[in-house]
């Protein structure tokens, strides 16, 4: 598998890391301050995921 096939999981991954410690924090009534960084943290993830998602398109459709 080719450094750009892996990359795409990865940023996936991080993305369901986060938010399934968001839910973990948020079930066992966890500081809203850890949910409100974890949603942020999330949402950054998921662009970041994004633009990893759309560079492998356009680096293997070239």
């Amino acid at each position: 598998m080719s450094i750009s096939g892996s990359l795409v999981p990865v940023a996936v991954g991080a993305v369901a890391v986060v938010l399934l410690l968001g839910l973990i924090n948020m079930l066992r009534g966890g500081s809203p301050g850890t949910s409100q960084r974890l949603m942020r943290l999330r949402v950054i993830l998921q662009f970041i995921a994004i633009l990893v998602i759309l560079g492998v398109l356009w680096w293997r459709s070239g």
